[in-house]
């Protein structure tokens, strides 16, 4: 579906009220963003139960603009959506327009598809446009008996001892979107929906789950494991946004170590788990395991029978028995899938950091992604199979890879806390604790955010300043991949060197900033 001729707005056409402009989590319009814009048509905007997804771009101006994925709630057919000009919405009648992250891509490959008989792994996380992605640092930790942990939503049962992660998330939440451990183990998770509907009660949040996996498990098997015993024991469940207007989902994910990785997809309590051992594999909003089925939910193919998805004769494929049959959004994962999954044939038998690197910085795929909800934060992570060298983990921090910087992470004793690049915190005081949860939005800026929005600001608006940034910044990430190689091919000699190394690397991002 793509957005048709630029038009002018119709007498009959009016602008929904501020009320609506404005209720509970639906997308901020024109008051909030400047200015009467334009209108744009659309065909047929209703596919599926009053749901419709679009992609596609318009000039405006001289300015070709991309137009991401939206879901929009009525049967109307005239609506505009302009990222980072200005934004009306009209309608013949009035509807709700909300925007949904309709995106997100994890990847991993395998020898013999890599260089130097390392694993790759790689993710964006897209999220809200204005929502504040942070990298953080837990040291591994001893734990009392009984111990209790509060996650984000829901206080669970602590192990006796967790592991040393590394994290991006969402800085509201306490979870994960991506991270790794000491033990060279990543995981990523991506949203997923499908027949089995899904709990908006709060419980563990995907992202709770990844970081859950990454404190208690020191492989990608184990991996699986602490996630389903998780799930079966607490579910999954809750607002998955800092917005009072709910937005859940199911979760899928992809688990790496030294030797292996693993895709698990759920469907509330239910899962399916597919080992993948060489090659390459990559993730997006669908489910993609279809019948090969290394482990699974012990009542999985039971209760797709119960609910009449499945006779039991036929092979069991769980992407076709737990998939949506049709629907918008599942056929745009799709395509991002296929499309990711093309980048990486591309280089097979050669992919590097950089390789993923690039994949992650693809507009036109979708996989970078950009408008309501974007590319907030990214992470490429290399582990060499052999134990005696080091994985290095990378992580931007910022929004946009395509105009960040990869900075790198390695696992060493003694590591602080990465201050540059943790939000503020508001303890008790939070919004996302209190009840009625999201009343309120805090700044969560971190200080590389900010200096970042400002270099992004001239980027954007002053072509040759700004292609000066975005050239430092290539040297400074490529400076640092080939100090990275070193300890790749020989190791660690001097581990003091390293305990600072994201901290310094984001300190010399200052200095490009700074200095533009």
């Amino acid at each position: 579906m793509r957005l048709r001729r630029h038009v002018t707005a119709a007498p009959l056409l009016r602008p929904l009220s501020p009320r609506i402009q404005h209720t509970c989590g639906w997308t901020r319009l024109t008051r909030e963003i400047g200015g009467a814009g334009d209108c744009m048509t659309l065909n047929q905007v209703s596919e599926h139960a009053g749901l419709c997804q679009s992609a596609g771009s318009f000039v405006y101006g001289e300015t070709k603009r991309r137009v991401n994925r939206c879901l929009i709630s009525s049967n109307t057919s005239v609506i505009l959506f302009v990222p980072g000009i200005c934004i009306n919405v009209y309608s013949w009648t009035s509807f709700y327009f909300r925007m949904y992250p309709t995106s997100c891509d994890t990847f991993v490959a395998l020898p013999p598809s890599t260089e130097g008989q390392r694993i790759v792994f790689g993710k964006n996380s897209d999220r809200p446009c204005d929502e504040v992605q942070e990298v953080v640092y837990f040291p591994a930790k001893k734990h009392e008996p009984e111990e209790k942990l509060e996650c984000t939503y829901i206080e669970i049962e602590q192990v006796a001892q967790t592991h040393a992660v590394v994290l991006s998330r969402p800085a509201w939440l306490w979870g994960a979107e991506m991270g790794a451990n000491e033990h060279q183990v990543c995981i990523g998770n991506e949203a997923v929906w499908g027949k089995e509907s899904v709990d908006g009660e709060e419980a563990l949040l995907g992202m709770d789950l990844v970081r859950l996996a990454l404190e208690r498990a020191d492989s990608a098997e184990r991996a699986v494991d602490v996630i389903t015993e998780l799930l079966e024991k607490y579910g999954q469940g809750g607002n998955c946004m800092e917005d009072e207007c709910g937005f859940t989902y199911h979760n899928s994910f992809l688990i790496s170590d030294r030797t292996e990785a693993w895709v698990l997809e759920t469907a509330g309590k239910y899962w399916a788990a597919e080992r993948v051992e060489a090659g390459y594999r990559n993730i997006s909003n669908e489910y993609s395991i279809t019948a090969k089925i290394d482990k699974e939910h012990p009542e999985l193919r039971t209760y797709a029978q119960e609910q009449g998805w499945w006779n039991g004769k036929a092979t069991f494929n769980f992407a076709k028995v737990y998939s949506y049959s049709n629907t918008a959004r599942i056929e745009a994962a799709g395509g991002r899938f296929c499309e990711g999954r093309k980048l990486l044939q591309k280089s097979e038998g050669h992919i590097t950091a950089e390789t993923m690197m690039d994949i992650l910085r693809d507009k036109e795929s979708g996989i970078n992604m950009e408008g309501m909800f974007m590319t907030t934060g990214s992470m490429v992570s290399v582990v060499p199979k052999d134990q005696n060298f080091p994985g290095v983990h990378f992580f931007t921090a910022t929004p946009d890879p395509d105009r960040s910087v990869f900075k790198p992470f390695i696992f060493v004793m003694d590591i602080k806390q990465l201050k540059h690049t943790c939000s503020p915190c508001f303890g008790e005081e939070d919004p996302v604790k209190k009840k009625p949860r999201f009343q309120s939005k805090p700044n969560r800026k971190h200080p590389l955010f900010l200096k970042h929005e400002v270099a992004a600001a001239i980027i954007d608006s002053t072509r040759e300043r700004g292609e000066r940034i975005v050239e430092k910044m290539r040297t400074l990430e490529k400076q640092k991949l080939a100090e990275m190689e070193k300890y790749l091919t020989e190791g660690i000699e001097d581990a003091t060197l390293l305990v600072h190394l994201f901290t310094d690397t984001v300190e010399e991002e200052f200095s490009i900033y700074s200095s533009a």
